[in-house]
């Protein structure tokens, strides 16, 4: 299991989502879960991602991560559709466990609107709310 870390150039979102935007184009983004997220539900067992071309609307459920402890709903950071899923979890789902913020990513997203980022936490906004 990763280190607990919280990256300072992502954004965050309060149920404990981050969004690494694109920097070659901004309105693409990567989501995943937090080190505090993967962390609170324990070994990762198997992920249930939307299919690709689906629209994730922001603070709603797009998929499903099963840990040995629960299933848990995952919360769309920002609004988009679903440009690529991270095929790899399918085998190795223990890699939202281990890395989180690299081969642990869950999905890439064509955002629909970019100024839905400005409600996100910065990185010491959300480690201030774990507190």
């Amino acid at each position: 299991m990763a280190d607990a870390s919280y990256p300072p150039e992502l954004l965050y979102h309060p149920e404990h989502d981050w969004v690494r935007i694109d920097s070659a184009d901004p309105g693409v983004a990567v989501f995943g879960i937090t080190w505090f997220a993967q962390d609170a539900l324990g070994e990762v067992v198997f992920f249930d991602p939307p299919e690709v071309g689906t629209t994730v609307t922001k603070d709603e459920p797009y998929a499903e991560v099963e840990s040995v402890k629960a299933v848990s709903d995952v919360i769309a950071p920002l609004s988009g559709e679903i440009l690529e899923v991270n095929a790899a979890l399918a085998d190795a789902p223990e890699a939202i466990n281990d890395d989180p913020y690299g081969e642990g990513w869950l999905v890439k997203v064509k955002l629909s609107d970019e100024g839905e980022t400005a409600a996100l936490l910065d990185q010491p906004s959300y480690t201030a709310s774990l507190a």
